[in-house]
């Protein structure tokens, strides 16, 4: 078993609990970590021997696209996209950070962080 990562993937999304956040629109930061087996890429140096991240990127980005009021919603549906698209994935965290959160005083971020192994 080994993981992939993708880090530091920049969006810039329409999520928030307030409708005010929906609508303008706020700069995000995607953190995504699969554990999968490497077998074939290792072993045999094909892509179907692995995950291919550039899919993983455009499953990040096809979920950042929809607009949700919390980013738990936003993590827990691209963990289950990863684990519909790539069925030897068997554990997979997403990390998602808000820039300049609405909190009424200084704060660069807020981050969700969730985890999932496959049942």
């Amino acid at each position: 078993m080994g993981e992939i990562a993708l880090e530091g993937m920049e969006f810039f999304a329409y999520h928030g609990y307030y409708e005010e956040e929906r609508k303008m629109g706020n700069k995000y930061e995607v953190n995504v970590f699969v554990e999968t087996s490497f077998d074939g890429a290792a072993e045999e140096d094909r892509l179907t021997g692995t995950v291919n991240y550039e899919e993983l990127y455009r499953i990040v980005k096809e979920e950042m696209n929809i607009p949700s009021k919390m980013l738990e919603h936003v993590g827990n549906r691209i963990i289950e996209h990863v684990f519909a698209t790539f069925s030897q994935v068997q554990n997979a965290k997403v990390q998602i950070s808000k820039f300049n959160p609405p909190v009424r005083g200084v704060c660069q971020r807020a981050r969700v962080t969730l985890k999932r192994v496959r049942s």
